[in-house]
C-alpha cells in the first residue's frame, strides 16, 4: 500500500487563501474561537493521527474484515484503539454545541477533520462519521431530554449513532417503510421490523449505540406522509445517563461486501424494541433529512478523497517505474528505460486524478463554508438561504465527485498496469471501497433526479439561479474570493466558464419546457443534466483556484512550484476534461425519444 501523506498545503490554500476562512468566521459568535493557530494545531494533530495510526489500518483492515458471531460484530485489529485515541482528542464534537459537550467551532472546520479521516481509512471513518448525522438529527429535532440523554455521550464519542431507514422491500422509495411503531402507556413506542444495510449498525467501539430509525405509527397515513422517526438504543439508559437493559434491537448479520469491508453493514431486527419520538408524528422523513444530505456530502467527500489517495499512490510509482523511452527522446539515460511519468497518456491519467482530487475539494470546502451560514447565520432569512443553496449542490457534489472519484481511482490502477490488479499494491482496494459510494445515500440517478426534479423543477430553480449568478459576477470581475487583478494568463479559462454557464441556462430553459408536456424528459435528461452541472461547478472553482495562484505569484511567493502546478492543473482541466460537456449538452438535447419511445422488443434476449 502506498505511503498516505495528509495533503495540508492544498487543504490550507483552499481554506485560508482561497475562501478566506478567518474573515469568514468573523461573521459567527462561534468563529472568535477558531484562530489560525488553533486550526492549524488541529489539523497537525489530525495529519499525524491520519498517517501514523489511521492510514496503516486501511489494507490490513480490508483483508480481515469484521467479524459476526452471536448478534456481536468485532472490528478488525487496531479498529478500537484508534477510536480510543479520536475520542480522546475531542475530535467527534468539534463542531458542536458546548452545551453538550462539544468545543462550539464551526462546521467547516470539523469537514477538514473529516477529509484527513476519510483519505486514511474511509472504512474506519465510517464510524464516527455516522454518528454525525446521528447529532445533528438530535441536536437539531430532539427535544431537551433527548439532547442530554443521548447527544452529549455522541459528542464525547462514547457513544456512536446509526440511521436506519433501508428495508428488505424497498430502498429509495421509504413510502414503502413497514416498520411499526406502536405507542407504549409511559410514553415510549414498541418498534417491530426489520432494517437493512445499516452501516455501523453493530460493532465493538462504543459502550452503546443511538438508532435513528424510520417507523410507521398505528394510524400513520399511507406512503412518506406517514414516516414518523424514533431514538432506538441499544441499552437503555436511566437518567444518570448509566447503561441498564439491552434493548430488543440486534443484528442478525453483516453483508458480505465488493469493498469496505472493515465497516460493519448489518441487518437489524427490531422486536418490541423501546423507542422515543424524535420531531412530530409523521413528519420523520423530514427530520431525517438532516441526517441524509449530512450523510451525501460525506459520501461526496469518499469521491473526491478516493481520487487524492490514488493519485498519491500513482504519482509515486509513475516516478519511480521505468518502462519503454520517451517518444521525444531519452529522458533518463542512465537508466535502461525511461519513468512512466514521462508519457503522454500517463500524464494525462495523473491530472485528471489530481484535477477531480483537488477540484472536489473545492467544491466541498465551498459547501462547508454555506454550511456554516445554515447552522450560525445570524438571521432566520440567512439560515434559510444557506439551506436551498446548500440543497441545490448536495446532488451534485454527492453524484458528481462518486463518479469521478471513481473514475480516479481506476485510472490509478491503470497507472500501475497489472501490478494495479494485485492486492499487495493497495490500488485495487481504492476502487472496490469507492464503488459503493455512487450506490448509498441515493444513487447517482436518484440524485439527478432531485436535482432536476426538484431543485429546479419543483422548487422553481431559486439557488441554481443564484449559483450561475455568481459565476457570471466572478466572470465579470466580481467576487467576494478573489480581487480579478491577475487574470492576463487564464482569461482563456474564464471565457469559456462564461460560455458554459450561458449554456447551462439555455439547457436548463429547454429541458423545463419539454418537462410540461412529458415528464420522462426529466428522467431521461437527469443524469447526463447532473454531470454537466458538475463539470461546471468544477471548472468554477478551478477558475478561481487558479486567479488566485496567479495573485499569489503576482506578490511575489516564492512557492513557486506550487502556484504554477495550480495554474496548470487548471488549464488541463479546461483543455482535457470540461470538453466532455459537449457529449452530455447533445444527449440532453436528444430528447427521452431512444430511451422512452422504443418498443419492448429491445429488451428482449435473443436466444
Amino acid at each position: 500500500m502506498p505511503e498516505f501523506k495528509a495533503p495540508l498545503r492544498d487543504m490550507k490554500f483552499v481554506f485560508e487563501e482561497l475562501f478566506g476562512a478567518y474573515q469568514h468566521y468573523q461573521q459567527f459568535e462561534k468563529g472568535a474561537e477558531a484562530t489560525p493557530e488553533m486550526v492549524n494545531a488541529i489539523l497537525d494533530e489530525c495529519a499525524k493521527f491520519c498517517e501514523q495510526e489511521l492510514a496503516p489500518l486501511y489494507q490490513s483492515g480490508d483483508e480481515e474484515g469484521c467479524h459476526f458471531k452471536n448478534g456481536e460484530v468485532t472490528t478488525p485489529k487496531g479498529f478500537k484503539e484508534a477510536y480510543q485515541t479520536f475520542v480522546e482528542n475531542g475530535w467527534q464534537g468539534m463542531s458542536h454545541d458546548p452545551e453538550y459537550g462539544g468545543l462550539g467551532l464551526p462546521i467547516s472546520i470539523g469537514v477538514l477533520k473529516s477529509e484527513l479521516i476519510s483519505t486514511a481509512n474511509w472504512a474506519w471513518g465510517m464510524y464516527p462519521g455516522l454518528s454525525m448525522g446521528a447529532m445533528n438529527t438530535v441536536y437539531l429535532h430532539g427535544d431537551e431530554q433527548q439532547k442530554q440523554t443521548y447527544l452529549t455521550k455522541m459528542t464525547e464519542g462514547t457513544w456512536s449513532g446509526t440511521m436506519c431507514l433501508t428495508e428488505p422491500q424497498c430502498g429509495t422509495d421509504l413510502g414503502q417503510v413497514k416498520t411499526k411503531a406502536e405507542p407504549n402507556p409511559d410514553g415510549s413506542y414498541k418498534l417491530t421490523g426489520t432494517k437493512i444495510f445499516i452501516s455501523a449498525g453493530e460493532h465493538d467501539l462504543t459502550e452503546n449505540i443511538v438508532h435513528i430509525v424510520l417507523a410507521r405509527l398505528p394510524d400513520a397515513p399511507k406512503g412518506t406522509r406517514g414516516i414518523s422517526l424514533f431514538i432506538v438504543p441499544k441499552f437503555l439508559s436511566d437518567d444518570a445517563g448509566n447503561l441498564t437493559e439491552r434493548n430488543g434491537i440486534e443484528c442478525t448479520g453483516i453483508e458480505k461486501k465488493m469493498g469496505i469491508k472493515a465497516s460493519s453493514t448489518c441487518v437489524m431486527s427490531m422486536e418490541d424494541a423501546k423507542g422515543f419520538l424524535i420531531g412530530p408524528p409523521n413528519k420523520g422523513l423530514h427530520c431525517m433529512f438532516t441526517f441524509m444530505n449530512t450523510a451525501r456530502i460525506g459520501t461526496a467527500m469518499q469521491g473526491s478523497c478516493a481520487a487524492e489517495r490514488s493519485f498519491q499512490g500513482a504519482l509515486a510509482y509513475a516516478k519511480d517505474r521505468c518502462s519503454m523511452r520517451s517518444l521525444s527522446g531519452k529522458k533518463a539515460p542512465e537508466k535502461d528505460a525511461d519513468p512512466i511519468i514521462v508519457h503522454p497518456d500517463v500524464r494525462r491519467m495523473l491530472l485528471t486524478q489530481k484535477a477531480f482530487a483537488e477540484g472536489g475539494r473545492a467544491m466541498l470546502h465551498y459547501a462547508a463554508f454555506i454550511a456554516d451560514h445554515l447552522i450560525d447565520g445570524a438571521t432566520e432569512e440567512i439560515r434559510e438561504r444557506a439551506d436551498d443553496d446548500l440543497g441545490f449542490l448536495t446532488p451534485i457534489l454527492k453524484a458528481f465527485l462518486t463518479e469521478t472519484g471513481y473514475e480516479a481511482a481506476n485510472l490509478g490502477v491503470q497507472v500501475f498496469g497489472g501490478h494495479g490488479y494485485i492486492q499487495e499494491w493497495g490500488m485495487e482496494q481504492i476502487v472496490r471501497d469507492t464503488r459503493i459510494s455512487m450506490l448509498y445515500e441515493g444513487t447517482t440517478g436518484i440524485q439527478a433526479l432531485d436535482l432536476l426534479g426538484r431543485k429546479i423543477l419543483m422548487d422553481r430553480g431559486g439557488a441554481y439561479r443564484r449559483f450561475t449568478k455568481e459565476v457570471k459576477n466572478y466572470c465579470s470581475g466580481k467576487s467576494e474570493f478573489v480581487s480579478g487583478k491577475h487574470r492576463s494568463e487564464i482569461r482563456p479559462l474564464i471565457k469559456k466558464l462564461k460560455q458554459l454557464n450561458s449554456e447551462w441556462s439555455r439547457l436548463t430553459l429547454k429541458v423545463v419546457y419539454r418537462s410540461i408536456k412529458n415528464w420522462d424528459e426529466v428522467g431521461a435528461s437527469s443524469v447526463d443534466y447532473l454531470m454537466y452541472s458538475g463539470y461546471v461547478v468544477m471548472a468554477y472553482v478551478w477558475a478561481m483556484m487558479a486567479e488566485k495562484a496567479a495573485e499569489q505569484l503576482a506578490n511575489g511567493s516564492t512557492e513557486v512550484d506550487f502556484y504554477r502546478g495550480k495554474i496548470e492543473t487548471a488549464k488541463f482541466y479546461f483543455d482535457k476534461i470540461l470538453p466532455r460537456t459537449c457529449g452530455h449538452r447533445e444527449s440532453i438535447l436528444s430528447g427521452s425519444g431512444s430511451v422512452m419511445g422504443i418498443s419492448e422488443a429491445a429488451f428482449s434476449v435473443a436466444s
